[in-house]
């Protein structure tokens, strides 16, 4: 063996090109393995290798981890957009100083999913402005997060898209709709009139749903007057028999935020108007 061929077995270090084709190589199979994040982070991630003396392992691991985060964001950002969320609000954002009937522990208990998980319900009940729909809202982030497939809509919407279905032909399809997210949210249950057919719509979305998977529903009206909100009392009981089977009732009382917002800023322009001497 000459002392050429020696030095070429012995020595790890490729040349120049070598490096580069590796590396256009490295990153033409990242992208045809549809894996663009750690294409793209490549350069930065054999820099830091080279800087921290990382160990294979420990490289593919970086690499690989850039692309897993990557990958959860872009799903949460598809769940977000299916869910319909009417506004950004959290479960952390609840002002539980300004309405001390919240139940605290009851909400963080909710916050943990564990309703979903028990394929249960919850029944949000109180007058406008006390914090149903934010609750309702809170609850249906945690679950896209957590990565739980989730819709929102308010009941007047889910009643006059299943009429339009019955009208079309589509009665099948939007059934199966409103069957599939794990966690479907009805809001404002109670607050507009419902067309005749819309007994039975609710009552079909929540009977496909018993028992499989949950439902949030806010409504202004207690459970004793749903016959009148419905306009038929035997729907009513059936759909109220069911969704009370596994469920959590919550029932919120007190002030409405915006009116306790509009009078905070009324005293607020009154001294400003008047002031003290």
């Amino acid at each position: 063996m000459t002392a050429n061929t020696t030095r070429a077995v012995t020595d790890p270090t490729p040349s120049t090109a070598d490096q580069a084709a590796s590396y256009q190589r490295l990153r033409a199979h990242l992208a045809y393995l549809k894996l663009p994040t750690a294409a793209e982070v490549l350069p930065e991630v054999l820099d830091a290798a080279r800087i921290e003396g990382l160990s294979p392992t420990a490289l593919l691991e970086r690499l690989l981890d850039a692309e897993v985060r990557a990958t959860e964001e872009r799903r949460l950002t598809g769940r977000l957009r299916f869910a319909s969320l009417p506004a950004p609000w959290t479960l952390e954002d609840l002002d539980y100083d300004a309405s001390p009937n919240l139940d605290r522990a009851l909400i963080t208990d909710l916050a943990s999913l564990r309703f979903i998980e028990q394929a249960a319900n919850v029944l949000l009940i109180g007058p406008p402005g006390v914090g149903k729909t934010h609750i309702a809202v809170g609850l249906a982030r945690k679950a896209a997060e957590a990565g739980y497939r989730t819709y929102f809509t308010t009941a007047a919407d889910l009643a006059a898209r299943c009429h339009r279905a019955a009208i079309e032909g589509r009665w099948a399809t939007t059934m199966r709709f409103f069957a599939g997210p794990t966690l479907l949210v009805i809001d404002e249950l109670g607050y507009l009139p419902l067309p005749a057919d819309a007994a039975a719509a609710l009552f079909q979305v929540v009977s496909q749903r018993h028992l499989k998977t949950s439902i949030v529903l806010t409504t202004n009206r207690g459970i004793s007057s749903w016959g009148n909100v419905l306009g038929d009392e035997m729907v009513a009981a059936a759909m109220l028999d069911r969704l009370l089977d596994r469920s959590v009732v919550m029932h919120l009382d007190g002030d409405s935020y915006r009116l306790r917002s509009h009078h905070a800023r009324a005293n607020t322009l009154r001294k400003a108007v008047h002031p003290r001497p």
